[in-house]
């Protein structure tokens, strides 16, 4: 343990030195936050008070608003009070917590998206076979199996991440405590075990990519089979906005930790990190929403 108490403190990347900017940045962050904090917190309510969305899709909905919340609220606050005290530092604990937290709801919430496509796939491809497949028991077996998932991988991560030396400075070149900037700072031969994990990980991030696209394959078939162009766009609205949340936050997240930290400058990784941690947690309410009629008639 003499090697990790050595760091007692982390330095975070700010948005700006001048003042003004970061009382821009504070608002700016404070809008997007309430914006995430109001949409998801209305998405919750509505399916858990009306009778009419107590169905898997929505159940599954419910989660991932859930997991967005605290995805969110991890790197949010922490990062609007630094600018607003022009502070940069984050306790040693602080950045632990910060990492476990925010890589247990980052995963569980892939995971989710995951489950929410084999269950568009179930109710598009076999309709007939829904109700048996997608029962009330299977629905919970699923949802439980994203929140393990999520939690084991964190503290997969995070427990390998902090048994390394750090001994190249306490600098994060990131707004929040992210694992890729964190092993710049390694100077032991451990962070390449955790190199190591973190591409098993971006495997099983890619399986579970290909799974969806696979299961929007067989379901974009199936809707085009549709003769009544109802159906036809009621399928559609449904499934266009998760394959949209889907790509963003894969392709974001995928960029921010598989790329080169030499070919990357600390601005390109601020703007990658907003990306994919500030924006798929505010928009994923604001898309479905939009193309749900049922959502609309519940809020």
């Amino acid at each position: 343990m003499s090697n990790q108490t050595a760091v007692t403190e982390f330095l975070l990347l700010g948005f700006s030195d001048i003042r003004e900017l970061q009382i821009l940045h504070f608002v700016v962050f404070l809008l997007l936050y309430l914006i995430s904090l109001l949409g998801n917190l209305l998405i919750i309510t509505a399916i858990a008070l009306d009778r009419h969305l107590h169905t898997p899709m929505y159940f599954f909905l419910m989660n991932l608003s859930i997991l967005d919340l605290g995805s969110i609220s991890v790197t949010i606050p922490k990062s609007m009070a630094s600018s607003l005290t022009n502070t940069r530092s984050i306790s040693y604990s602080g950045c632990v917590a910060q990492v476990f937290l925010f890589f247990f709801f980052a995963s569980a919430d892939f995971a989710l998206l995951t489950i929410m496509a084999y269950d568009r796939y179930v109710a598009i491809c076999q309709p007939l076979h829904y109700e048996t497949v997608m029962n009330r028991t299977a629905c919970v077996q699923m949802a439980a199996s994203a929140w393990i998932t999520g939690i084991l991988s964190s503290a997969l991560h995070t427990g390998i991440t902090f048994e390394i030396s750090f001994c190249g400075g306490n600098v994060v070149d990131q707004f929040f405590c992210e694992i890729p900037q964190l092993l710049n700072l390694a100077c032991s031969d451990l962070y390449l075990i955790e190199v190591g994990f973190l591409i098993f990980s971006s495997f099983l991030g890619l399986s579970c990519f290909l799974f969806i696209i696979v299961s929007y394959v067989q379901i974009f078939k199936a809707v085009l089979r549709i003769s009544s162009k109802q159906g036809e766009h009621k399928a559609f609205s449904t499934c266009l906005p998760h394959l949209t949340v889907v790509s963003l936050f894969f392709s974001t997240a995928a960029f921010a930790y598989l790329k080169p930290t030499s070919s990357s400058t600390p601005r390109l990784n601020l703007i990658v990190a907003v990306l994919y941690s500030v924006l798929p947690p505010m928009m994923n309410p604001i898309i479905y929403s939009m193309r749900n009629k049922e959502i609309k008639g519940a809020l």
